[in-house]
């Protein structure tokens, strides 16, 4: 999620990867004589108290005491770094037989992962959240393996309603655009409503949007509609009913979540889309907030945004096949809720779900938990996404301000000829 789960704003949870060296199909041997599995991980930390390789390093040396054959190895790397050391591994062949990282739609057109279902037990795929192993699949069949999610909620100052004269968070996207209006009469808040759409996340913010009015990125056969009617509509209406009345940043195209989210934590934002790291960000800030579902056209959405970071495994790792399935099913079926409650993240296994939402931990989650199950996603399984993505975060943010139909006609031509040159 390189996010996107958490990254973003003053409470920006900074996220790396690990890698290391071993080689040879059988797996090499550790000084311990044992067969190495190397594992490249992402940091979800801010500080060395908090780093992940604290996390993976207690994995790794419960998983070697319970399997006397097997060492394993991790390094951290920041997220800045990842792409481009991933990609040099790659071509220099020393892939790691484990990745944890934003995204893998990419390697599995390369053929290099293996099935999730050749790498984890039935037990372990039985506890994986449904509507995230569904986002791991590439045509059908799943390789991504979840790791860690985020859903988005809206946020809203509670005090800043009350000071507006309003009673209870909007439903409708009328609603949205009566409240910011009075909070704008009332002089509550800088910015009434808060629309990033700017190149750090366009296409979340996007996306949000889109799915309250009947749309999103592509249909159920996997095809593009970037410039539907519905997309077209929902563009127009923020520019209408939110952009050009002064009720949202002068010009959010180049706004950005975390200058969002920072201004919420200040006091200064009535309402935005968010993510769970904002829950921390906003109580650091001493302001009373209030979370909702994300309003849409006609009532509040009954889905919201979904987003994942994700687990896979290098066929041509150097250790074997059955070493890397022991310490997948080792994780996933012991360690997952220590990594969840150690950054208060959202869960991918029902497990950990379960415990965090009975545990009496984890109340500021609640709202976050119930909009796991029937999240929406990125269409991740499509090795063209990236490109896609890429092209959204730099220029669909301008159809909040120009005329909507050509710019999305543009993204649409682009993701069409992306999607294309994929195949």
């Amino acid at each position: 999620m390189r996010n996107r789960v958490i990254a973003t704003g003053a409470a920006t949870l900074v996220m790396a990867l690990g890698l290391s060296a071993c080689g040879g199909d059988g797996g090499s041997d550790s000084e311990g004589g044992g067969k190495t599995i190397k594992l490249v991980a992402a940091d979800y930390g801010d500080k060395a108290s908090n780093a992940s390789k604290v996390y993976w390093e207690g994995v790794a040396k419960e998983f070697e005491a319970a399997n006397k054959d097997y060492k394993v190895d991790v390094e951290v790397i920041n997220w800045n770094d990842i792409d481009a050391k991933v990609k040099t591994m790659i071509q220099t062949g020393d892939e790691p037989d484990l990745l944890q990282t934003g995204g893998y739609a990419d390697k599995v057109a390369d053929d290099l992962l293996y099935e999730a279902k050749d790498v984890l037990s039935p037990e372990t795929q039985k506890l994986i959240i449904p509507a995230f192993a569904k986002a791991g699949e590439v045509k059908g069949t799943q390789y991504g393996i979840p790791f860690v999610s985020s859903a988005r909620v809206m946020f809203y100052n509670k005090d800043v309603l009350k000071k507006a004269g309003v009673a209870e968070a909007p439903k409708t996207w009328d609603e949205v655009a009566a409240t910011a209006q009075k909070i704008k009469d009332k002089k509550a808040a800088d910015t009434p409503y808060a629309l990033p759409l700017g190149p750090e996340e366009a296409q979340g913010e996007t996306m949000m949007w889109e799915l309250g009015n009947g749309g999103g990125y592509t249909d159920e056969s996997g095809k593009y509609t970037i410039n539907s009617p519905q997309n077209v509509e929902t563009f127009q209406w923020l520019q209408d009913n939110l952009v050009k009345k002064g009720l949202t940043y002068e010009n959010p195209a180049s706004t950005d979540r975390k200058t969002a989210f920072a201004d919420f934590a200040a006091g200064k934002v009535g309402m935005l889309n968010g993510h769970p790291s904002l829950v921390s960000m906003a109580k650091e800030g001493k302001v009373d907030y209030g979370v909702a579902p994300i309003p849409g056209k006609d009532g509040a959405l009954d889905s919201t945004l979904g987003v994942a970071d994700w687990m896979m495994a290098f066929k041509d790792g150097g250790a074997e096949q059955e070493g890397v399935k022991k310490f997948l099913d080792f994780t996933y079926q012991k360690k997952m809720l220590e990594f969840d409650e150690m950054y208060n993240l959202l869960p991918v296994t029902t497990d950990a779900l379960e415990t965090m939402q009975s545990n009496g931990k984890h109340a500021d989650l609640e709202p976050f938990f119930g909009a796991l199950e029937g999240a929406k996603f990125y269409p991740l399984g499509d090795t063209s996404w990236d490109a896609v993505s890429a092209e959204i975060k730099k220029t669909g943010g301008k159809a909040a301000q120009e005329d909507p139909k050509p710019i999305l006609d543009a993204l649409q031509k682009a993701a069409e000829d992306a999607q294309a040159k994929a195949k």
